[in-house]
């Protein structure tokens, strides 16, 4: 049994990238929950925009660059939880993680890279030792994909194939690190999923996927932790993620894209992510603030009868990127309120309940669908 830690809700949260896509949201969330919040970030005019729509009393500022100054930092504001949002996770180490060990600050990151998210239990002994929780992939993957699979595991003796996929509406908030994050792997090969030895290209094997409410979307591989952590802690034999965008001709067009870098041509797509990201807005006009998720389950029930469920969540009115903050959010909560995690560095699965999840969204334009058979 691991140990547990509480925190006083008197103890701030420092969230890193506290003005950008997710960061706002988190930022804004935690207080008007009345928790203290320190946005933090490179750029003062935008922390100071953000600071001016919350409650004074619970926010603060601090401009600094994350990559010099973090330990400073920390020392100065005092944190009791760090929020890491600034990525691209893909290209990054665990110095912040480290930093924030070294001085006993709890944190929490919406890393969505594969090998960073189950690389971080290397860092496992160190947090037990310093009595802290480091918890990475505190977003869509794997903490609401994880889930999903934790409601709905007891209807299944065994789980033969995970199909899911993510489609953000074409209008709906999007970052520059996403993109770049994306761009890494777009046309390369994937490290087989755990358990298999089949090779699946970035952002090729597309496909048309069917959303209630939405249509069909296309779909293509994309590289994320769950590839590794779900068959492993759910016995899943196949599974399969893919990601889509709702404009055929920017889905297409990085498809594309994915066909020169497996051919060997030398582009550095990441490189190019401000272009391509700015690019894509031109396209705006053809599609929506509409997005959603989709999870098939296929498997055995206990009588050994074949069984499949497909649960999806379908966000609407540009309110998809909340979905990616809520285990970050509510992790934070609990701690500040002085709900107990466990010690030690885990990747985020299974440690918010769906329904607690869904709770959280349900101010916003945002269902959940379930059908089984």
């Amino acid at each position: 049994m691991m140990e547990s830690f509480v925190l006083s809700r008197d103890y701030p949260v420092m969230v890193l990238g506290g003005y950008g896509n997710f960061g706002a949201r988190i930022s804004t969330s935690l207080a008007k929950a009345g928790i203290p919040v320190i946005i933090a970030g490179r750029s003062l005019e935008k922390a100071s925009t953000l600071a001016a729509t919350l409650p004074q009393h619970l926010v603060s500022t601090a401009i600094f660059d994350v990559t010099q100054s973090l330990p400073e930092q920390l020392e100065q504001h005092k944190p009791a939880i760090v929020i890491h949002t600034v990525g691209p996770f893909q290209t990054s180490d665990y110095s912040i993680a480290r930093t924030c060990i070294t001085h006993g600050v709890h944190y929490i990151d919406l890393a969505d890279a594969r090998t960073f998210v189950t690389g971080i239990t290397t860092l496992d002994s160190e947090a037990k030792k310093a009595g802290i929780s480091i918890i990475s992939g505190a977003s869509t993957v794997p903490g609401l994909s994880s889930a999903v699979l934790e409601k709905y595991k007891g209807a299944f003796s065994e789980i033969d194939t995970l199909t899911y996929g993510i489609s953000p509406g074409q209008k709906a908030s999007r970052g520059l690190a996403t993109a770049e994050g994306i761009l890494t792997y777009v046309g390369k090969p994937l490290t087989p999923a755990y358990g298999t030895s089949e090779t699946r290209y970035g952002w090729q094997d597309i496909y048309r996927q069917p959303f209630p409410e939405l249509g069909k979307r296309w779909m293509a591989n994309c590289d994320i932790p769950d590839l590794d952590v779900l068959p492993e802690r759910y016995g899943i034999q196949s599974i399969r993620f893919s990601a889509g965008m709702e404009s055929t001709l920017a889905h297409l067009g990085i498809w594309a894209l994915s066909w020169l870098v497996r051919l060997g041509i030398p582009l550095h797509l990441p490189r190019h992510a401000r272009a391509l990201l700015k690019a894509s807005h031109w396209l705006d006009w053809l599609g929506t603030e509409n997005g959603g998720m989709f999870m098939r389950i296929q498997g055995k029930r206990i009588n050994g009868e074949s069984h499949s469920i497909t649960w999806y969540i379908i966000a609407k009115n540009g309110d998809g990127p909340h979905i990616p903050t809520i285990p970050a959010i509510l992790l934070a909560k609990k701690l500040a309120m002085g709900g107990p995690l466990p010690t030690g560095a885990m990747p985020c699965v299974a440690m918010v309940p769906l329904d607690d999840y869904l709770n959280a969204l349900s101010g916003y334009a945002i269902k959940e669908y379930l059908y089984q058979e």
